[in-house]
């Protein structure tokens, strides 16, 4: 039952059927599932088969856009599931995380956001095409351990190595962990424009983030990479 709740779900986001997805995720969890595993095997399998079908021509970008839009909405019902107060009990650290100045794709970043959310860390998602000075006048203020950007656009990449370039001539660098993401970020870029770490997924990143705040300091020079699937 539990697999079969979370096979409709994924059909459900790839065909983009909103309402018929937000009911799967209220019967997946009634049944005991966590939301990590609603997250994982139910809402990024639909990405994936969404994507795939992408790929191989059979789903253009009208398809991808209405399954974002569902998943962006399963994402958001699985957040409003946790109250401040479960959130704040096991808390990690508090992360900044927003979409590349420039870019304007956020369904991945908002995955990530939820499921750091609930593996103990406090949120602040400041949404798409986020200007440089932005993330860090909100980290100052949320008093932040990551910022996080993300980015699908090769012509956003500038923009990620303007905050480093900011953090560093402010000297602030060693305030914060600078962590970066999406498609056309390699791990290679991401160290040599001085940035703390790199992964390649969703689930990548929050076992990314426990580790710099667990084991490092920021701005060290101590780069990490968590790449799971190459693991593997």
């Amino acid at each position: 039952m539990s697999m079969d709740v979370l096979e409709r779900l994924a059909n459900h986001i790839a065909d983009g059927e909103t309402e018929e997805a937000l009911a799967a995720v209220e019967e997946a969890l009634a049944s005991g599932l966590s939301a990590l595993e609603v997250l994982d095997k139910g809402g990024t399998q639909g990405m994936d088969i969404v994507n795939e079908r992408y790929d191989s021509g059979d789903a253009f970008l009208p398809e991808l856009v209405v399954s974002g839009d569902t998943m962006t909405e399963v994402v958001q019902l699985i957040f409003s599931k946790f109250s401040a107060e479960e959130m704040a009990k096991n808390k990690i650290g508090t992360v900044v995380i927003g979409q590349a100045t420039g870019d304007v794709h956020d369904i991945g970043k908002n995955v990530v956001a939820a499921l750091l959310a609930v593996n103990g860390f406090e949120i602040h998602n400041l949404g798409i095409d986020v200007p440089v000075k932005k993330f860090i006048t909100e980290a100052e203020d949320k008093k932040a351990d990551i910022i996080a950007c993300s980015t699908l656009l090769t012509t956003s990449l500038p923009y990620m190595e303007d905050i480093t370039k900011y953090l560093n001539d402010s000297g602030t660098r060693d305030k914060y962990f600078v962590i970066l993401g999406g498609g056309p970020v390699t791990p290679e870029f991401a160290q040599k424009i001085g940035a703390d770490g790199w992964a390649r997924n969703a689930f990548d990143a929050v076992a990314l983030c426990r580790k710099l705040v667990k084991e490092f300091k920021a701005g060290s020079g101590d780069f990490q990479v968590v790449d799971q699937e190459a693991q593997n």
